[in-house]
């Protein structure tokens, strides 16, 4: 087993906090000399990596359950919410004809078991698009993020994401965040329709769809098993450490930051 040096990060736990107004943390680089790789493209994580996995937990959770059962009630006969329903049925392994009131017994099931299944993100990125589009929501990234895209883009590197949120909610995320619109710095957005964030094949997948050898990609994720599927597919893989997150394993030997500034990205000279 391995041992790393690692200063361990506090999760919040208080309930209390979740009434709170989120304030998204300030990050700085505490790392005296960045780390500097070579690639071609940078595969980023949301959660944990990109925006404080707090805003995500008690803010865009809250407002699923919230407006579950309004949406369900407007909206079941819409094309893509039948489409969520029919793949959050066969996710759940149910063979009846699902109602309403399953729906939101089987949606708010899958949040309590923190559940990335495919159809339920389906469904929260449709729930979260009426919030996006009428301001309600505005998502949070940490404040070292941009600055860090717009310098990598700058040297040439392509930008790509990887969640288990759906490409819709991906797409809400970073196109209606408080900086801005963020979309534009990103060339393709990858789901959990490509593959299991913990299996190698889909980081296989996604060198393939970038017409890159694995080795050329730098992926960045809080998650260790990701990491290691990651490693597996024979990319660069750093570890986020940032507020809220869990701390990662003893057993992670790789390399670690905790703002993107710690991190300088260079194409590699042909």
């Amino acid at each position: 087993m391995c041992k790393i040096e690692m200063r361990s990060v506090k999760i919040t736990t208080n309930q209390s906090s979740r009434r709170d107004r989120y304030v998204p943390p300030i990050m700085k680089s505490t790392s005296p000399t960045p780390l500097q790789l070579t690639a071609q493209c940078a595969l980023l994580d949301i959660e944990g990596t990109v925006a404080d996995i707090r805003f995500v937990y008690d803010v865009m959770f809250p407002f699923v359950r919230h407006h579950l059962h309004g949406f369900l009630n407007e909206r079941w006969n819409d094309d893509q919410v039948r489409l969520a329903i029919g793949q959050l049925t066969t996710d759940s392994g149910s063979s009846s004809d699902p109602t309403i009131a399953w729906a939101i017994g089987a949606v708010e099931r899958l949040m309590d078991e923190d559940s990335k299944t495919t159809g339920l993100k389906a469904l929260q990125g449709l729930i979260w698009e009426s919030g996006f589009r009428d301001g309600s929501l505005r998502a949070e990234v940490f404040d070292d993020v941009l600055p860090a895209l717009l310098l990598w883009r700058s040297h040439g590197i392509d930008i790509r994401i990887y969640s288990s949120g759906s490409i819709l909610a991906q797409r809400l995320f970073f196109g209606h965040t408080t900086q801005g619109d963020m979309l534009p710095l990103f060339s393709a957005h990858y789901d959990t329709t490509i593959g299991g964030k913990r299996d190698a094949i889909s980081y296989s997948r996604i060198a393939t769809d970038c017409e890159l050898d694995p080795a050329h990609i730098v992926f960045l994720s809080d998650v260790a098993a990701e990491l290691d599927a990651a490693n597996a597919a024979g990319m660069q893989a750093i570890g986020c450490v940032r507020p809220n997150n869990a701390p990662l394993p003893d057993s992670y030997c790789g390399p670690t930051i905790r703002s993107f500034s710690d991190l300088e990205l260079f194409v590699p000279k042909s």
